[in-house]
């Protein structure tokens, strides 16, 4: 599936949302923060430090009780996910050589993330939950390496090569989503949750990016955002 391809299925999901108003279906908005991080199998953990990311799109709310009790809610939401790196030496060896090597800035990975959450609203207490299509758009990788060669070496600075090239990566993912929040009766609603994914998102062949560490490494993030559900007519 292409950017194209998602594009119009959002119009196509924002035009029936319209269309459907009188049958208890409203349209929605979601704007908050992702802090992310990595999950799995990921080496020299303590280098990867966690990092914000803006998270915003579109939902649509369908009432199964008729009494807003329980609901499906799916969304199309523009999530950008990834992580810093910690600014802390660690040593390393390249073709015998020892060096020195310190990495500072972050990496963002720019996802489509379609959740569709089974919803349950008592008393404004809401608990959701459900499973999560992410598609990659794009990716920027900001890393500089200082790296020193050991015992008297001059400091090198290198910066990543490649930075937007997501050739390596798993474009399309599966995860889930659980939260907890509260709506209040006029549709504003205070969300937390949790989306993680199944697999891993660097391909098997690319093992090289970030000297392996992310082999097996999976998106995570905690994320905290303001709902609101357009009153039905």
């Amino acid at each position: 599936m292409n950017r194209k391809l998602l594009t119009i299925a959002a119009l196509l999901t924002v035009a029936a949302a319209s269309s459907a108003q009188a049958q208890g279906v409203r349209l929605g908005l979601r704007a908050g923060a992702n802090y992310s991080n990595l999950a799995g199998n990921v080496k020299n953990e303590n280098t990867y430090n966690n990092k914000f990311g803006f998270l915003g799109g579109v939902m649509l709310n369908a009432d199964v009780t008729g009494d807003g009790f329980f609901s499906i809610q799916p969304e199309v939401l523009y999530s950008q996910k990834g992580f810093e790196n910690k600014p802390t030496e660690y040593t390393n060896t390249i073709l015998g050589v020892g060096y020195t090597e310190k990495r500072e800035g972050k990496v963002n990975y720019n996802y489509l993330d379609v959740p569709v959450l089974l919803k349950i609203n008592a008393g404004g207490l809401i608990v959701e939950a459900g499973p999560q299509y992410s598609y990659l758009l794009s990716a920027n990788d900001e890393t500089k390496i200082t790296r020193t060669r050991q015992p008297n070496g001059t400091p090198n600075v290198i910066e990543a090569q490649d930075k937007k090239d997501v050739s390596g990566f798993k474009r399309s993912e599966l995860g889930y989503v659980a939260g907890v929040g509260y709506q209040a009766d006029n549709g504003l609603s205070l969300n937390l949750r949790y989306t993680g994914a199944f697999s891993d998102f660097v391909k098997s062949d690319n093992g090289t990016y970030f000297n392996g560490d992310l082999a097996n490494a999976r998106h995570s993030a905690v994320q905290l955002s303001l709902g609101y559900l357009i009153p039905s007519k």
